[in-house]
């Protein structure tokens, strides 16, 4: 059976998908241009493109990428027909490229429900629910990144709400240790997952916590306990405001270590092989999505624990007998978390710093001063190795955290990142990285054979 579609919507689609098979080919990715090319010849291309499509989309500032991931696994265990935009292009182009790649002008004769899981960028959800209505749009946090484009944290919530105002009947999915989100004046039906217990959490906030006053009357906020930056059971004893009832909860976590960590969610105990706080708090997310779709723990449980990094996501590659962990940092937030998910081993270590100030990156690099850098000098750090367009950035600032500066090895290319890490002490290297020095490395790593999958 053939889609009907007017003659613009085919020229635009025939054109698009013609240069998304010559981009893949040989231009090692660029699926945003193919979206813009056809955006440009049918600006509604995407109603056309996403019909038969139930949507998830997933936003919010850090853990998008893991989440989205481990929610196409569970829906794939489950047995859906999924697409996602795994490349990692999550603005408006890029999802339109993710609709373009799998759009079929004949019909098939399946019987497995189609469901489209998004990765989108916070100021593009808006784009998104122009033209789809999504059955749940999830909101994983919320802190300062991009300074230059987002300000602070309260105008990404503002970007994300004017996406929300357009789809109104679409379930809210909410981190409820989000003292940003548990007070929204939306008419969505809202869902919440979090924290109900973490005896690992401390009860005082960071000095340089993202969001520490009450967003209705302005007083600071009392924790019963902090997860991580200002996400945790906040209370405000001014006005009574405080953290929402939890549909979706941990209840407690049995194992936090290097190798993965082990929770109970509403009861149920599982395994995640991948470490952090926050990854728990990714594979909850996925949980409570799974959940409102009616998906079985058994299902959920099996998918998680085949969960693996994904795309400079504690992504572990073996170069010349070194394990190396390309790990994805790009805020205060997610970068102290990274700090503490190292702190998790106590083997020795050798640590890549990459520092980029591309427009994806941010322009701003001032956040650097926010990370708790001097939490590495308890580490076992054999090399300290400083490479993007930002090194001398980011040497001065490790260099005033207290790192010893006569182990630090600035390389002026991802060449010499690499022969670097090569010639480590060291067996086991990270390497901590913004995205556009993370895409430049692992492109790096692919065209000298050690990575065979760029995307």
């Amino acid at each position: 059976m053939v889609s009907k579609i007017n003659i613009k919507s085919f020229f635009s689609i025939i054109t698009s998908k013609l240069i998304l098979k010559i981009s893949k080919s040989f231009l090692q990715g660029g699926s945003n241009f193919p979206g813009k090319v056809a955006l440009k010849l049918d600006k509604d291309i995407l109603k056309v493109i996403s019909k038969g499509y139930k949507t998830i989309i997933i936003t919010g500032t850090n853990g998008k990428t893991t989440t989205t991931s481990a929610t196409v696994n569970i829906f794939k265990q489950q047995g859906y027909e999924v697409i996602t935009n795994n490349t990692g292009a999550n603005m408006f182009p890029g999802i339109v490229s993710c609709f373009l790649d799998n759009f079929k002008f004949f019909k098939t004769d399946s019987t497995k429900d189609k469901v489209a899981i998004l990765e989108v960028d916070e100021a593009n959800v808006k784009f998104i629910t122009e033209y789809i209505n999504p059955e749940v749009i999830s909101i994983t946090n919320l802190f300062r990144d991009q300074l230059d484009r987002y300000g602070e944290v309260y105008i990404t919530l503002e970007k994300i709400l004017e996406g929300i105002k357009k789809s109104p009947d679409s379930t809210l999915i909410l981190n409820g240790d989000e003292s940003l989100l548990g007070n929204l004046s939306v008419p969505n039906p809202l869902r919440y997952y979090g924290f109900n217990n973490f005896n690992l959490g401390d009860k005082t906030i960071e000095l340089n916590a993202d969001a520490k006053f009450c967003t209705v009357c302005k007083s600071p906020y009392k924790y019963n306990f902090i997860t991580y930056n200002h996400l945790g059971d906040f209370f405000c004893d001014n006005c009574g405001y405080k953290k929402p009832l939890l549909d979706y909860h941990i209840d407690e976590v049995i194992t936090l270590t290097s190798k993965g960590s082990s929770f109970i969610i509403n009861n149920t105990e599982f395994f995640m092989p991948q470490s952090g706080t926050y990854n728990i708090y990714n594979a909850l997310c996925a949980y409570s999505i799974a959940k409102f779709f009616n998906i079985e723990d058994s299902i959920i449980s099996t998918s998680l624990l085949k969960q693996d990094a994904s795309f400079g996501r504690q992504e572990s590659i073996d170069i010349d007998g070194k394990e190396v962990n390309i790990i994805l940092v790009k805020n205060p937030a997610g970068y102290n978390q990274a700090i503490d998910t190292l702190s998790l081993s106590k083997d020795s270590m050798s640590i890549a710093f990459l520092l980029n100030d591309n427009y994806a990156d941010g322009r701003d690099v001032s956040w650097i001063w926010d990370v708790s850098f001097d939490k590495l000098n308890n580490l076992p750090i054999c090399d300290v190795i400083i490479g993007g367009y930002r090194k001398y950035d980011m040497a001065v600032r490790l260099k005033i955290s207290g790192l010893n500066k006569n182990n630090f090895k600035l390389s002026a290319s991802d060449d010499e990142v690499l022969n670097n890490i090569i010639g480590c002490q060291s067996n086991k290297v990270y390497v901590l990285t913004t995205y556009t020095a993370m895409i430049n490395f692992r492109k790096h790593l692919n065209s000298k054979g050690y990575l065979k999958k760029l995307w």
